[in-house]
């Protein structure tokens, strides 16, 4: 069967002889999305919801490096849920993930409360007032908050979570005042916090995020994640959740 569509190409995921399709003319999934699935814990039985799982590389990778029973991805655009389809059918994926095209400010309504264990999210970082917004709608969407909004994305993923079910997110720092505000309106407790550094001697350009619905107040700051070791080359943490 021959899954590509003019202008995809297979990339390599490292892990298990996975291969995901990208269309760099659209969008391609960044380092922001492997870390959150380094990050990220499933167990043994748990399901878990990927929302705004773009061309499923969260569910992929947490498919492989977890002992999650089951994975879901929830994509708005059609084409990025159609491209996250074929790459699970052509890792013989389909019976530990699926992928639906839908609404994340829906999603409770889509899957019903309390129907997940787990829910990780890479949302779009920037509100309609940061930055310039991509031309390409495709990269618009993913990057700022068009379709949906840091609070549905966190009330939603409250929602569908079971008491006591866990919540992963990347952000960015600049935002951290406004996330765990919104974690906490809506009973997600920020339990977990990593910073990720460019380089050690550079300030954090991204924040990896645990909450748990209904948990009490504790927050642990962990060691902080430093992607180069010097320009061009990774530490070997990074290699490591890359599985080179």
């Amino acid at each position: 069967m021959d899954y590509l569509l003019p202008g995809e190409r297979f990339d390599e995921l490292q892990r298990n002889g996975y291969r995901i399709i990208q269309n760099p003319a659209k969008f391609c999934f960044g380092m922001d999305a492997v870390l959150l699935s380094g990050f990220a814990r499933a167990k043994r039985g748990e399901r878990v919801l990927d929302l705004g799982t773009g061309t499923g590389i969260i569910p992929i990778l947490m498919a492989a490096k977890t002992e999650g029973e089951h994975f879901t991805g929830l994509e708005i655009q059609e084409e990025s849920a159609d491209m996250a389809a074929r790459s699970v059918a052509c890792n013989g994926l389909q019976q530990k993930i699926d992928i639906v095209n839908g609404d994340i400010k829906e999603a409770s309504g889509i899957f019903g409360a309390a129907s997940f264990d787990v829910v990780t999210t890479n949302p779009p970082y920037m509100t309609d007032t940061h930055g310039l917004k991509n031309p390409d709608m495709p990269k618009a969407i993913a990057r700022h908050e068009v379709l949906c909004t840091l609070d549905d994305v966190v009330r939603e993923g409250a929602k569908v979570l079971k008491p006591g079910g866990r919540f992963y997110m990347v952000h960015r720092p600049f935002r951290l005042v406004e996330i765990f505000q919104t974690m906490t309106k809506y009973k997600l407790e920020p339990k977990r916090m990593k910073l990720v550094y460019p380089m050690a001697d550079r300030e954090p350009n991204m924040v990896l995020i645990e909450g748990i619905r209904g948990a009490k107040s504790m927050i642990k700051i962990e060691k902080p994640l430093i992607v180069y070791e010097k320009p061009g080359v990774y530490t070997s943490e990074i290699y490591d959740i890359y599985g080179y």
